[in-house]
This record gives structure tokens, C-alpha cells and sequence, in this order.
């Protein structure tokens, strides 16, 4: 059972005497609040803060890390609160616990809001000291090693969420020995079965290896040797989950997973490191097309090394990484290592994976300012955990990590907001590409925006990156509500005016006692909800009209007083055009109010509107605005004889008189005579009239009808 005593020799190593005497004031308060308490296994439970602060202890975090650990638990199980920690150990540390006792019930047993909440609070927790993270990671490193106290349904739960939630949030920490070791015991929980077979198979395969290895080893040392290249070569060793993960992956057997020999050469500068690269080259042949650099392009979370595939003797299959010392230091301990290094001089490698920590942080920080509820907030993250990397440059150089299969979107949003929220085009490499194109590694990506273009809500199909996606759906979010106050506005004036008043006139009474009515805060949340059509404008204006000595028809006054609301064709997302009957400029027109959807425009004689055509309280009387100059969808069913070219000249023909084909069908026969359905966009109903009037020059178009 480990001691106090033990921890504080082992903090001799980095830290003053005066330091640590605070970390065993922390032990000794701790041990006090637990007193009586013990954990499942039946030991006391200030076992379990030692353990985590020992675990810290392990990466050389600092003296108040250490002291936090002690009283993770405090807040949340002792009568203890937060000003008593605070008045003894200071703001800091005070703080820490705050934000690890937070986050004590990210149990993701119940519903899956429940999990994205925790979540949420997991992220601004961090954002106040990233060092939150690193003591629940220690916390749960420990629970995980004593899991077996746990009952089995438990343990299978608590392992699931250390693979879905913890071990990743440590790889992208660039925590890789604490990632390595929670995915190991969590596999084991999870599947122990699997776990129990690989195990042996790998302990199997150890031993026909290691001869294999030790004369690998030996000849790559031989020859940096005789290069002059200081540097030690180690086999590296496979881990459990990374065995299985790869043979789920990749779909191989498990002999073809450990014929990859794998072997770490570790040295002292970065020079060194590109001149052992070329010693290993020129010894064993490199497999095309395997070498990467993340020493000139670090990965997102700070990781450093050279890696290259190598064919060896006998066929065998080699895996080189290549790192100096404090590249080896950061790998295995990611930001944990930048409280050791920034103590004691400084270090680029250890402070760029901290920076690196800090920028996700921020980033999930937007994220959760943009997303709209927990559960789309969770989404986002979901898919920036982890993924597989390409590096891609802007025009001036700048190298950024995207994940694999991101687009030119996800590049512009990771540029700036502004720039994706403005994008219109891209090309990658000096070469004009699509929106949705897969970026790759070394690509140029340009950019083209302008400052009227908008996100298009079809680039949620293929963006990957959760601020991508968090940013375009807040942005239609705010447009639609932007366009629904608007439409609202205008349609309650409409109404208003039969009672000879406007939206500014209503007395300011009203108006309040019908948004306390409503439970509604502002003004702008009663003409969104008019706007989207949740609320009829008549019911509200009826509501809100001014008190008069003799009371008309209301029915007859509306109708009477009703003029055409007028369209600019602009309205965007609450204004939908009918697809039964493809309303255009020139067409009479009427609206269906539409819940959830505001208007929903339809041509006078459509027969899906009959019987909704003379009801107020749900249709509304409109008139096109003489400014549109936008185009518009129509249908036509043409009678055609069936001869060779005859859709080539249709769509000629179309094309000449200025529309464009949106589809083309050609339907069923009927002996010499062909159906054929044509979608075409036109401005006008004169215009239209221009295109039917050249179609029906064709000799072959037998008849022509508009849908």
C-alpha cells in the first residue's frame, strides 16, 4: 500500500522541500474529511487520492496538481466545501477541486443528455486550468487499476466510457503512456475474453520474436556506432488494444499485425535524428510512399518523431521512429510535461503540445457557444477526437491539421469563421476544385469568398470538423430567425392595418400582457413564432387591436381589409415555393400558413390550396414584388415524336432562350409518341411563355403543358 512518506521521497527528485510540505498538508487534511470512509476493495479511502497524486507524481506535475489530487474527493463525498479549501490551500488549488468534483458525476449510465451535459462541464472546467483534465485522468487511471472491485455490470460501463470519453481525450492531450494504459484496462473490462486471447497469443509470439529483434537492434546499433551517432535503439512493444484495434481496422489476421517489427531510436538532437534517418536508409531498404515528418509538421497534439517503413532481412517488416530525448519525454507525456519542463528552462517540444492543448480547449470552447443544445455540442466533439490527420498549407505557407477526409469547408471554417461563413469557391493546388472535394496531405488550398455569399446548409453532408459544422448550423440558426422576426413583422402589420393601426402604434400594455400570455421574452420571439407559423398573425392582431365602441365583423372587416402582402422573392428559409404547382413572378398567388415552416406559396388555381383558399387564419393573399430578379422552378409535360436527337434539341432550344435545365425525363411511350417531363428555371411568366412559344417550333413537340 503506498505511504505518504513514499510519495514525498519521490518528490525530493523535482520539487523544494517547501512545496512538498504542502503536498503532505494536503495528504493529512485529506486523510482527516475520509476518515471512516473506505473504498469497494475495503481499503481506506485516502488510499485512492494518494494513489492519483502518485500518478502525477510519475509525470512531474506540479506541487499544487499533487495537492488537488489529494482532495479530488473532498468536495463531493466530506462535509468539506469549497471556501474551507480555498482558505487553506488557496484559489488555485481550490479551484481545481472545484472543477474535478464537476465532473465526479460523468456517469454515462443514464440518458444520453445526461452524458452530453457532463460533457459540457468537462470542457469549461478545463477551459479555467487545463490541469482539471490531468487529475481526473489520474483519477481515473487509478479506478481503472482497481476496477476489479466493481461489480461486473459496473466495470463494463465505466470501461466503455474510459475508451469513448477518457483515453481519447488523453491521446489528444499527447498523453500516449496514460492513453496506452486506460485503453488496456478498459479493453480487458470490456471484452475480457478477447483481451485473455490476444494476451497469450502475443506473450506467444514474444518469444519466437526475440531473437529476431535483438539482431535487429543490435545491427542498427552497430552502424549508427560506426556513423558516430549517438543514440539508443529499443524493440517497442504492442499493446493489447492497439493489436485488436488494428485487426478490427484493417481486417488482418493477427500474424500479419506482429510481423511489423516496430523499434524506437532515441538521441539528442534534432540534427541528429534526420542524419540516423539516413543511416537506417541506407542499411535497410524504405517502403515508398511510408515516411512521414511530424519533427517540421508536429501532429494536432504535439507529437514529434520521424516514422519510416523499412524492408529488413529475411522479408521482414520494419517500423523506425525516430526522437530526440524530449521529443521521447513529450510523446509519452504530452501537456503533462510542460509544468515539468517550463520549471526547469523550457522546452519548445513540451511548450508546443501545451499551446496545441490549450488551442482545442478554446476551440471546444466555440464550439459550445455555437452548437444549440448538449446533444449537438457532443456530436461536434465526437468527430475532433482523434482523427487521423492531413496537413494542408494556405497560400502563404501556413500548415494546418485537418482531419482525414476533411474539405476545402472544413479548411476555410478552420482558417476563420468569416472566411467559411463567405465562401463561394476553392482551388487546390493554382487548380479550381469542388466545395465538397477530400482535401490530402501537402495540398495548397486558396479560398475564394465574397461578402454577400452564406453557408449552404448541403455542406452539412460532407464536412467532417466539429467547428465547421457547430458554426454553419448556428449561422442558418440565427438567418432563420433573422428571416422569421422579418416575415413576422410584416405579416402581424398586415393584419394590424385592418384595424387601421401598425406593430409601433399597439399600445405597450398589450403587448406585454400578451408576451406574459405567451410565456415569451421579447418581442422578436412572438414575430419569430408568426414568422414560422407556430402563431397566426389574425389571432395575434385581433389580440392586440385597440378597444373601439362598436364591434364590426371581424371576418368581414379582414376580408374587406385584406391587401396582398408583397413578395421579394428574398425570404429565403421561411418562405417556401410550392412544389405541386411551381409558383413564378406573373402567377396570382396565395400562402399557406405552414407550422414550422412559414409560407408555403402556392399558384391560385393550385387544387392542394381549394380548400384552404378562404380561410384567413390560414392563408394569406400575396402579390410579387416588382424588383425580383431571381429564377424560378417550373414543370413541363411534353407530347414529343420519339426520334433520334429530339432531347438534344430540346435542350438546345431551352438553352437559347435564356433558361437552364434543372432535369430532364423522358416518360413513358405510346406507340410513335413520347412523354417527356422537363424542369427548366425561368424569371417570369414572360419569360416562360418566350421558351414554350420556341419549343413548340419543333416540328416533333406534338403538345406542351405546364404542370
Amino acid at each position: 500500500m503506498p505511504t505518504i512518506d513514499a510519495l514525498c521521497q519521490r518528490l525530493t527528485e523535482y520539487l523544494e522541500q517547501e512545496q512538498i510540505r504542502k503536498v503532505r498538508r494536503a495528504y493529512y487534511f485529506a486523510e482527516q474529511a475520509h476518515d471512516g470512509q473506505r473504498r469497494k476493495s475495503g481499503e481506506p479511502y485516502v488510499t485512492h487520492p494518494l494513489a492519483a497524486a502518485g500518478i502525477l507524481a510519475g509525470m512531474h506535475m506540479d506541487h499544487q496538481s499533487l495537492m488537488a489530487a489529494m482532495l479530488h474527493d473532498v468536495i463531493e463525498d466530506t462535509e468539506i466545501n469549497y471556501d474551507s479549501i480555498e482558505s487553506q490551500f488557496g484559489s488555485a488549488v481550490a479551484d481545481i477541486v472545484d472543477g474535478v468534483s464537476k465532473l465526479t458525476h460523468l456517469e454515462f449510465e443514464t440518458k444520453a443528455e445526461a452524458q452530453a451535459e457532463n460533457f459540457q462541464k468537462m470542457v469549461l472546467a478545463m477551459a479555467e486550468d487545463i490541469r482539471v483534465i490531468l487529475v481526473k485522468l489520474a483519477d481515473r487511471l487509478h479506478n481503472m487499476r482497481t476496477l476489479g472491485a466493481m461489480p461486473a455490470v459496473k466495470q463494463r460501463r465505466i470501461a466503455r466510457e474510459t475508451l469513448d470519453i477518457y483515453a481519447p481525450i488523453a491521446a489528444r492531450l499527447g498523453m500516449r503512456d496514460l492513453q496506452v494504459e486506460l485503453e488496456d484496462l478498459a479493453f480487458q473490462s470490456y471484452y475480457p475474453m478477447r483481451a485473455r486471447y490476444i494476451r497469450r497469443a502475443v506473450v506467444k509470439a514474444r518469444g519466437q520474436r526475440r531473437d529476431i529483434i535483438t539482431e535487429i537492434q543490435q545491427t542498427v546499433q552497430r552502424r549508427l556506432d560506426e556513423e558516430g551517432l549517438k543514440a539508443v535503439v529499443t524493440g517497442r512493444e504492442k499493446h493489447l488494444y492497439s493489436v485488436y484495434r488494428k485487426m478490427r481496422q484493417q481486417r488482418k489476421s493477427f500474424s500479419e499485425i506482429m510481423d511489423m517489427f516496430a523499434f524506437r531510436i532515441v538521441t539528442e538532437k534534432v540534427d541528429d535524428c534526420y542524419r540516423i534517418l539516413g543511416a537506417v536508409h541506407n542499411l535497410y531498404k524504405p517502403v515508398p510512399g511510408r515516411f512521414k515528418d511530424y519533427i517540421a509538421i508536429p501532429k494536432a497534439n504535439g507529437y514529434q518523431s520521424l516514422h519510416t517503413d523499412l524492408f529488413g532481412t529475411r522479408d521482414i517488416a520494419l517500423e523506425m521512429q525516430i526522437r530526440t530525448r524530449e521529443m521521447d519525454a513529450v510523446a509519452s507525456q504530452g501537456i503533462a510535461e510542460h509544468s515539468h519542463y517550463k520549471a526547469y528552462g523550457g522546452s519548445d517540444s513540451a511548450v508546443g503540445s501545451y499551446n496545441r492543448a490549450r488551442k482545442w480547449v478554446q476551440g471546444l470552447l466555440e464550439m459550445q457557444r455555437n452548437a444549440g443544445d448538449s446533444m449537438e455540442f457532443i456530436e461536434h466533439v465526437k468527430k475532433d477526437l482523434f482523427p487521423d490527420e492531413v496537413y494542408v498549407f494556405t497560400p502563404q505557407g501556413r500548415i494546418l491539421e485537418l482531419p482525414r477526409g476533411a474539405t476545402p469547408v472544413d479548411f476555410a471554417y478552420a482558417v476563420h469563421t468569416d472566411i467559411g461563413n463567405s465562401c463561394v469557391s476553392c482551388r487546390i493546388n493554382r487548380r479550381l476544385a469542388p466545395l465538397s472535394e477530400p482535401l490530402f496531405s501537402g495540398a495548397t488550398v486558396e479560398i475564394i469568398t465574397t461578402p454577400s455569399a452564406q453557408p449552404n446548409m448541403a455542406w452539412l453532408n460532407f464536412v467532417v470538423t466539429g467547428k465547421a459544422r457547430a458554426s454553419i448550423r448556428h449561422f442558418l440558426k440565427n438567418q432563420q430567425r433573422h428571416e422569421s422576426v422579418e416575415l413576422g413583422r410584416r405579416l402581424l402589420n398586415q393584419f394590424l392595418g385592418n384595424y387601421g393601426i401598425s406593430l409601433d402604434e399597439v399600445e405597450r400594455g398589450r403587448l406585454a400582457a400578451l408576451l406574459k400570455d405567451a410565456e415569451l421574452r421579447v418581442l422578436d420571439d412572438l414575430l419569430e413564432d408568426i414568422g414560422m407559423g407556430n402563431r397566426m398573425a389574425y389571432v395575434v392582431a385581433r389580440r392586440l387591436k385597440p378597444e373601439t365602441p362598436v364591434e364590426e365583423d371581424e371576418l368581414a372587416l379582414v376580408r374587406r381589409g385584406n391587401k396582398p402582402l408583397a413578395i421579394q422573392g428574398t425570404e429565403g428559409m421561411v418562405l417556401n415555393y410550392a412544389k405541386c404547382c411551381h409558383p413564378i413572378p406573373g402567377d396570382t398567388i396565395i400562402a399557406h400558413i405552414s407550422t414550422g415552416r412559414g409560407l408555403v406559396i402556392h399558384r391560385t388555381d393550385c387544387r392542394n390550396i381549394g380548400h384552404l383558399r378562404d380561410d384567413p387564419e390560414k392563408c394569406i393573399y400575396l402579390e410579387w414584388s416588382k424588383s425580383i430578379d431571381d429564377e424560378f422552378r417550373v414543370s413541363l409535360r411534353l407530347e414529343v415524336m420519339s426520334q433520334r436527337g429530339i432531347i438534344a434539341s430540346l435542350a438546345t432550344t431551352v438553352a437559347t432562350a435564356g433558361a437552364n435545365i434543372i432535369k430532364i425525363d423522358s416518360g413513358e411511350k405510346d406507340g410513335q409518341l413520347s412523354q417527356v417531363l422537363l424542369d427548366i428555371s425561368v424569371q417570369n411568366r414572360v419569360h416562360l411563355a418566350s421558351v414554350m412559344k420556341k419549343l413548340r417550333v419543333i416540328k416533333a413537340v406534338n403538345h406542351i403543358q405546364r404542370q
